[in-house]
């Protein structure tokens, strides 16, 4: 069962919770996903911790932009910030998939003081170059004119390891669902965000937080190499040798292990 929070911005931020603890873990999803895509690793966490998987704007239960609003990953790291106020967080673990890293980054950078933890699952710290950028418009474009049918169905099979695609049809099938569920215009100002993001390598660089950089192996979206670029004392690395860029859905048991080892390292 889904909570709600209407933010005074008339942001409505919906997210899912369970277990129990005294520093919360906070899950953000990726692009054209939703809280759902942690449903395999919720119940593994929540052994041992309270966790709180959200819905960003634009995906899942979450409002969704209006005809006017534009997005940024800035505005998506203020949303967060306004709701952990509403919901009461004082101090949190936060980890965001791909989109959800790059709105951990900008939230790890204007509020380090909230965090206890922070990590990037499937996410690298880097902007878009041009390649990406105009991948980006044509995304748009391709939702505007067709829906986003077309869209989520090319774009799945992409996100997971290439014998995944033919072994994994369970987790294919709701990858699929979910993404079918994105507010279209959601998508297209979320394209826009990711395409415009800045460069936050600095903010791996110069953080004193403990971090946890997991990649997987078999990523066809962002290469571990794009992921583990910040060597240093708290920066933990972890690689997932069979995923793609889904280990919430992949390869959940070794997702949350790595989540949980690190944690307990704290």
């Amino acid at each position: 069962m889904k909570k709600q929070v209407q933010l005074k911005n008339g942001t409505r931020i919906s997210y899912q919770e369970a277990g129990s603890g005294d520093t919360p873990i906070v899950l953000l999803h990726g692009f054209c996903g939703s809280s759902d895509y942690w449903h395999l690793v919720l119940p593994l966490l929540s052994a041992s911790h309270r966790v709180i998987a959200v819905d960003l704007p634009g995906h899942g239960d979450s409002s969704a932009p209006g005809p006017d609003e534009t997005y940024s990953i800035e505005l998506f790291a203020e949303n967060l910030h306004a709701w952990a106020q509403e919901t009461g967080l004082d101090r949190f673990h936060l980890f965001g998939h791909s989109l959800g890293g790059y709105i951990t980054l900008a939230f790890a950078e204007q509020y380090a003081d909230l965090l206890k933890s922070f990590g990037l699952i499937h996410s690298t710290p880097f902007p878009d170059d041009e390649a990406a950028r105009q991948n980006r418009d044509k995304g748009a474009e391709s939702i505007k004119s067709n829906g986003i049918e077309p869209f989520i169905k090319a774009l799945v099979p992409k996100l997971f390891a290439p014998n995944h695609v033919q072994t994994m049809p369970e987790q294919l099938a709701l990858a699929k669902e979910i993404g079918l569920g994105t507010d279209p215009n959601g998508a297209i100002q979320t394209l826009r965000a990711m395409r415009d993001r800045k460069d936050r390598l600095r903010v791996l660089q110069e953080a004193v937080l403990p971090i946890l950089l997991v990649a997987g192996k078999e990523d066809q979206v962002i290469p571990p190499e794009k992921t583990f670029v910040v060597q240093k004392a708290q920066v933990q690395q972890v690689l997932l040798p069979s995923a793609g860029h889904m280990g919430m859905l992949e390869v959940p048991e070794e997702l949350a292990g790595a989540i949980k080892t690190f944690l307990d390292q704290l």
